[in-house]
């Protein structure tokens, strides 16, 4: 990843990178509606209630959408899926798929996936995805 490209953890997110750094994916949950919701934020997009919480999320997602993006950086590796995955959950995130190759008939929409975490500095650990039940690698490609 090109440096200058990482997110900045802040106040408000700094505890899902610190869940991303122990292998722990979560969202938000709104303890007024029970709305659930990703990007963190302090207050729930759904009732504006303030009353939010860290919830622990399963790690399971299907592929709602995604473009393979050939425009790689010289540093960079490629071509590489930028996708959209609904969380078991219910929110939706944008992420990267991996372990498997980035070609519309291996990116099927609906697939099943799972989250792998890449740390790629000494503070962001990066959720990315891959499809259900691929061999464990250890970190993500």
């Amino acid at each position: 990843m090109l440096r200058g490209t990482l997110p900045e953890p802040t106040p408000s997110t700094a505890w899902f990178w610190e869940a991303a750094a122990r292998g722990e994916l979560h969202v938000q949950a709104c303890d007024a509606c029970d709305g659930r919701h990703f990007p963190p934020r302090p207050f729930c997009p759904s009732c504006g209630s303030r009353d939010v919480t860290a919830l622990r999320c399963s790690g399971r997602a299907t592929l709602h959408s995604y473009v393979i993006n050939h425009m790689v950086p010289k540093d960079g590796d490629g071509p590489y899926a930028v996708a959209v995955v609904r969380l078991e959950e219910g929110p939706m995130m944008m992420t990267n798929i991996v372990d498997c190759p980035q070609t519309p008939e291996a990116l099927m929409l609906d697939m099943a996936l799972e989250v792998v975490f890449d740390r790629v500095s000494d503070t962001i650990t990066l959720p990315k995805f891959r499809p259900a039940g691929a061999a464990a690698s250890g970190e993500a490609a």
